[in-house]
């Protein structure tokens, strides 16, 4: 049961960065034999890193159901910055830089991707070497609330364009309501200023 344990955990976490180590702890009193096992996260919302909780459905149709805890390290990389930066600065690729670390031990809410940073702006003054946080940038506003803007549809060799009126505001990829010169309302997304695309 522990290897299907241990190699489920390191399937799940390979995926968040370059090495992986897994080291269980069986609990103290021994388990009851556990045939076909099924481990699974009980918060599968959250990447399995650091101290974590497994649970084990055991038998053919996963009547019994054991746990465990292991503890996940990942080495892998995420984003610092590279110098102080000023409150209401915009994040470059010249202000952050990548480095290399045990992700267990960041911030939940750690930036690993240029593209989750790069154009957003700081909500308060950061520090040189601090590791970037969602929470602390916000996404600078494109659209305001009763302005004009172009909407766009896109197709299989067709791009249509037209005028529509905001009714929230907006930054890049916010999906917010428009309304059309004959008053229908309808959901477009943010891509740039005063600029938005409907789905098909």
């Amino acid at each position: 049961m522990l290897d299907n344990v241990r190699q489920f955990l390191e399937v799940q976490a390979n995926s968040l960065g370059d090495d992986t180590e897994v080291t269980l702890y069986p609990p103290a009193a021994k388990f009851p034999a556990c045939p076909s096992p099924k481990p699974f996260l009980p918060n599968a919302s959250r990447p399995p890193l650091g101290r974590i909780s497994v649970g084990v459905k055991c038998g053919e149709q996963g009547r019994r159901t054991r746990f465990l805890q292991a503890e996940v390290s990942v080495i892998g990389t995420h984003l610092e910055t590279a110098r102080d930066i000023a409150a209401g600065e915009t994040i470059t690729h010249d202000n952050v830089v990548f480095r290399h670390g045990d992700l267990a031990r960041l911030p939940r809410q750690a930036l690993r991707e240029s593209e989750q940073a790069i154009g957003r702006v700081t909500m308060r003054p950061l520090s040189e070497g601090q590791v970037l946080q969602d929470y602390q940038l916000r996404t600078p506003r494109l659209v305001n609330r009763g302005e004009k803007v172009i909407l766009e549809a896109r197709g299989d060799g067709f791009r249509i364009t037209r005028s529509a009126e905001a009714l929230a505001p907006g930054g890049r990829g916010d999906k917010i309501r428009v309304r059309l010169g004959n008053r229908e309302v309808i959901d477009a997304q943010v891509i740039g200023k005063r600029h938005l695309i409907v789905d098909n």
